[in-house]
């Protein structure tokens, strides 16, 4: 279990110190922990004694081995797959089924780290046709950013992906309005330009939806919302299928909440669609 979940599972017997010292924490993860025990002190108004009873209270032995598990964190965060093959297991009998099974586990625990609440919040941020959604990924997890946005695209208007090539990304932070959502996906190794824009879009008062690792994306500190998506599998490659199925289970509640307009938008993409399939044939036809 890393820092942030001890924090959050320990939170409902924080006394008011305590809770200002993980508001602190939390607002600038992993790094507000980080820094010595004196200076944590005095950004959180409290004594470096109330940081000992705190580190104890949520199951660590002193503030170094704090640090420790930080510092771990950001390691684990930017592993390469040359780094994850030194340390990873063999996949014992048939590998296909055992390769299946290991992902299977990880969306199951998917399910455990969402709860239904917070996901039940985000799809009504998502649904809601007065804030506009942009949507973007990191070199690999933009698959999942693109599949959120065209599934978005068939239930509601303006839903946008944003293009790879961030020369183009200030015509978009130029669109968004305050209350808008934007939906970034950002797996271990991070990507700096992705933080970036999370914290400028914050700056726009534009809601931060991110979906990250274990490791947490340092754009978790702009985001109003963490998906927190299991993908170690112990292999050399991390596995994105608990991301993609925790997607189609967002795109798909939002479908049902609007499905009168979603209805109305599918039918009509549709009809455009066979329409110009039809003229397309009629061309190679005359041909």
């Amino acid at each position: 279990m890393n820092i942030r979940r001890r924090i959050e599972k320990a939170a409902t017997g924080f006394t008011p110190s305590e809770r200002k010292l993980a508001s602190v924490l939390l607002s600038d993860y992993p790094y507000a922990g980080l820094i010595k025990m004196h200076e944590l002190a005095d950004q959180a108004e409290v004594s470096q004694p109330s940081i000992s009873r705190f580190v104890i209270k949520i199951g660590l032995s002193g503030f170094p081995e704090l640090q420790k598990h930080l510092m771990s964190e950001l390691r684990e965060g930017n592993r390469s797959p040359v780094d994850i093959h030194a340390t990873s297991e063999q996949i014992k009998g048939g590998y296909l089924n055992g390769f299946l099974a290991l992902a299977a586990e990880q969306m199951a625990s998917a399910g455990q780290a969402v709860t239904e609440s917070q996901f039940e919040q985000i799809c009504d941020l998502l649904a809601n046709p007065k804030r506009a959604i942009y949507a973007v990924g990191g070199r690999i997890s933009d698959t999942i950013a693109q599949h959120l946005s065209f599934h978005l695209r068939q239930s509601r208007e303006r839903a946008y992906h944003l293009p790879r090539d961030s020369e183009d990304w200030p015509e978009y932070l130029l669109r968004m309005k305050p209350g808008d959502v934007f939906f970034l996906v950002d797996f271990r190794r991070y990507q700096k330009n992705l933080w970036q824009l999370a914290k400028q879009a914050q700056a726009q008062k534009v809601q931060v939806v991110l979906m990250t690792d274990n490791w947490l994306s340092p754009a978790t500190r702009y985001a109003s919302e963490v998906l927190v998506v299991p993908i170690e599998t112990g292999t050399i490659w991390d596995s994105y299928a608990p991301a993609l199925a925790l997607t189609e289970a967002l795109v798909t509640r939002v479908a049902e909440k609007t499905w009168r307009q979603t209805r109305k938008r599918i039918e009509a993409w549709d009809a455009m669609r066979d329409e110009f399939m039809e003229r397309k044939h009629e061309q190679i036809i005359d041909r």
